[in-house]
Order: C-alpha cells, then structure tokens, then sequence
C-alpha cells in the first residue's frame, strides 16, 4: 500500500478559524453531494482547545454563509458546509483514502494521510491538488504495509483524563 503525508492550506470554512481562535481540529468528512450549483460536504470534527476559544470559533462559524448546519455537543462538532468547489475532496476517489483523521493545526495548516494501492493515483492527486492551494507540501510518499487505519467512533465516550491525553497526544504531533 502506499501511503502519502501531506500538509495543505487554502481558504478554509474552518482552517481560518483555527488560525484566528487558536483552535486544532481533528477531522472526517462523511459525505458529499451536489445540490444546485453547490457541493455540500457533511463532517465531524473533535475540537481541541480553551472552552472559551472553542465557543468563540462556533460563534463565529454560524455567522459564515457557507454553514448550512452546525452542532456542537462538547468538544464535538456536527458540520454541513456548502461551496462551489471543494479541491481536495474533488479529487479523492475510490482508490484513494484517508487513513487517519485531517488534523487542522493552530496555523489553519491541513495534515493529511492518504493511501492507495497504486502509486501513480496518489501522483495525479499530488499533481492536480497542488496548485489549487495556497500552500502545499508532500512530505514523504512510501509503499508499506498497511498496519493502522483509523476507523471512527464518531462520538466516544471517553473519561475527562483521557480526552486530555487523547488532545495532548493531537497538540504534540502524535
């Protein structure tokens, strides 16, 4: 398998947000569909943050007209989004995923890993991906084995200790 760690960062409905409220995000598009001239893209996000930055970035993104639907229960946001054009998930098809959750950074910067079992279809999405962003690095591309996929609880039920070892773990690169 092979397996492609990316860094991006574009004008983002959440990414600038991020920057702005000093707030990280760990990420999972659901699905997407096309509605009239939109793409609307529904996602689950777990905030990483101070309360009081995590409740000024969910004020602030309900005022933002490309929000159709917004939840927030805890740290855990319920997101349905709309734009004209969506770059990077354009070009995510069949044969490539992601393999762990997008963490969007203090600096509004997207980390991604994505696989595919060929190579030059993680190549066309590097290749067609990157000038559409603001900014774009691959930081390594490798066949491997693949050991961990990360498969989604979308709302875990975990203690007070182990959301903070679990953010602790985010905020230091883990």
């Amino acid at each position: 398998m092979w397996i492609a760690k990316i860094v991006l960062k574009h004008d983002c409905i959440l990414g600038n947000r991020c920057e702005k409220f000093k707030v990280i995000l760990q990420s999972l598009d659901l699905n997407e569909r096309e509605e009239k001239e939109n793409i609307l893209t529904s996602s689950m996000h777990m905030l990483i943050g101070e309360k009081k930055n995590i409740t000024i970035f969910f004020k602030d993104l309900k005022k933002d007209k490309r929000l159709v639907h917004a939840e927030l229960n805890g740290n855990t946001l319920f997101l349905i989004d709309k734009a004209k054009k969506k770059p990077v998930s354009k070009f995510m098809k069949n044969r490539i995923f992601t393999i762990k959750p997008v963490i969007i950074d203090l600096h509004g910067y997207e980390h991604w890993e994505i696989s595919s079992y060929k190579k030059e279809d993680l190549m066309k999405f590097i290749c067609e991906v990157k000038p559409l962003m603001d900014e774009f690095e691959l930081l390594s591309i490798k066949n491997t084995n693949l050991q961990n996929i990360y498969f989604p609880k979308l709302m875990p039920d975990l203690t007070d200790l182990q959301k903070f070892a679990l953010e602790l773990a985010v905020k230091e690169g883990y």
